[in-house]
């Protein structure tokens, strides 16, 4: 079996850049503000002949445990019990600080092996910060640069002799399903969907779940609560979560990846460059997941960002599912309730039919609801309806309710396929699709998403006219 590497520091001394640098990929934010990470994330790594899982932490402050650093500190904590070797990780170029020392000191207490790692070697003047460390009494520094892939050969030496040649080479865990990349992987506006299109439902991958919202919806307290454990950094300060972070989870037998991501705020109102970063990272999570979970304040319900958040969802594809939180603070459920479905209907006619669940992500109400949901919206999204059962319905159609004329011609439809699955797409043959009226096209969608109980997930419908075989020729003479 593989080992595990916990990369600890105070904030600021480049411990996402090597995380990223060991998993070869950008998955961690990174920017010259102190603090950017909160939660930690793990992700497979290698070193040279070296496979293992790390794992990126926040910042080590020594602060009160109620706070938000002191809640980031504890979570450093869990990830230090968890790791079989530390990296701990002092910058070179500023050298020690007393933060350095207190914590070298709960490094020394936890009795696991540590490398001691001196980041931003490449930096002028960092000799001086390289025999400072020395002075936490934690063994050699090895100088890295982790932005420029500098000693990494010694980081690689330093890590076997910390662990062994036998635990350090154990056995490597199977490399994981190609469908379980990362988030940060998948390029933008890439359909990751269709290769996957298939008429049975498959229920052996891990079902891809990104949790969206606006700021302090309770977005990773719903997945803490899901999960059953502190795993996401949760509080009452908004905007607590910045990295799209993933979760694997297990949920009556079927495996889930959960991808929780920072809040998003409208356009016009982030301003700093972490928080678009941090927003550019949830939608990379949109366009991965297959169902979006959006969390709606129940107090305060369906601002103007929340459609535009799920429009954003409909436009990419997805599926999503709507979890009324904070169930547990309304005095008038039922009365509340009727008002949310009707605005529902209303406010998201591109989805008509999408589930919404209350729930209280504090007290754990209607969690199994929101899952069994979540599952009947996968299966739809997946769903295929054959061609002849979609000319059969479009023979009704046409009889009760054919295309309009326009310009004094009758637009002509021959048939309808289905082209592709996540999400439903549909193909229209028609004699002129430019002049096809929108309404008709919507009508056409409403009735075959009712013909064929394919309620809450986008349906794409294309028209296309089937091609002359005489156009542009000359005329004989």
């Amino acid at each position: 079996m593989g080992f595990k590497v916990a990369i600890i520091g105070r904030p600021n001394v480049g411990k996402s850049t090597l995380f990223n640098r060991l998993v070869g990929k950008k998955l961690a934010l990174v920017d010259d503000t102190p603090g950017v990470t909160r939660d930690r994330r793990v992700h497979a790594a290698k070193l040279y002949d070296l496979h293992f899982d790390v794992i990126d932490t926040a910042g080590f402050e020594d602060t009160a445990a109620s706070t938000l650093p002191g809640r980031m500190r504890q979570q450093t904590e869990i990830a230090i019990r968890e790791a079989d070797l530390i990296f701990f990780t002092v910058d070179a170029k500023s050298g020690l600080l007393p933060d350095d020392r207190t914590f070298a000191e709960v490094v020394r207490k936890s009795g696991k092996p540590v490398v001691l790692v001196a980041n931003k070697a490449e930096a002028r003047g960092a000799q001086g910060g390289m025999l400072e460390a020395w002075e936490l009494g934690l063994g050699e520094p090895i100088p890295v640069s982790a932005e420029h892939g500098q000693g990494m050969p010694d980081l690689r030496d330093a890590v076997v002799e910390a662990l062994g040649e036998e635990r350090a080479f154990g056995e490597d865990e199977e490399e994981e399903d190609g469908d379980e990349v990362a988030a940060s992987e998948v390029l933008i506006g890439e359909d990751i969907a269709d290769p996957d299109a298939e008429a049975s439902y498959d229920d052996t991958k891990p079902l891809r779940i990104a949790v969206v919202g606006r700021p302090n919806a309770g977005k990773s307290t719903l997945i803490n609560a899901l999960i059953g454990e502190e795993r996401l950094l949760t509080g009452p300060e908004a905007g607590i979560t910045r990295d799209s972070i993933s979760v694997d989870w297990d949920w009556r037998g079927r495996r889930i990846k959960l991808f929780d991501t920072a809040g998003m705020r409208r356009k016009s109102k982030v301003q700093e460059k972490l928080e678009k970063l941090s927003v550019q990272d949830g939608l990379r999570a949109i366009r991965f997941a297959e169902i979006v979970i959006i969390v709606l304040d129940a107090t305060i319900p369906f601002e103007k960002q929340d459609l535009q958040i799920a429009d954003l969802i409909t436009r990419e594809g997805r599926a999503p599912v709507i979890a009324f939180n904070k169930w547990d603070l309304i005095d008038n459920p039922q009365e509340l309730l009727a008002e949310l479905r009707e605005k529902t209907e209303r406010l998201l006619p591109q989805v008509r039919g999408i589930q919404a669940v209350t729930v209280s992500a504090e007290t754990g109400r209607g969690l199994d609801k929101l899952m069994e949901s979540v599952i009947k919206t996968h299966k739809v999204w997946n769903s295929r309806v054959s061609t002849g059962k979609l000319n059969r319905w479009l023979e009704g159609i046409l009889a009760h309710h054919p295309p309009p004329a326009v310009a004094g011609r009758r637009l002509k439809i021959k048939y309808v396929t289905q082209a592709k699955t996540r999400p439903p797409g549909f193909v229209v043959s028609c004699s002129r699709p430019d002049a096809m009226p929108q309404s008709y096209v919507r009508y056409l969608t409403n009735s075959l998403r009712e013909a064929f109980d394919m309620p809450g997930v986008p349906i794409r419908m294309a028209l296309r006219t089937s091609d002359n075989p005489f156009a542009g020729r000359a005329k004989k003479r």
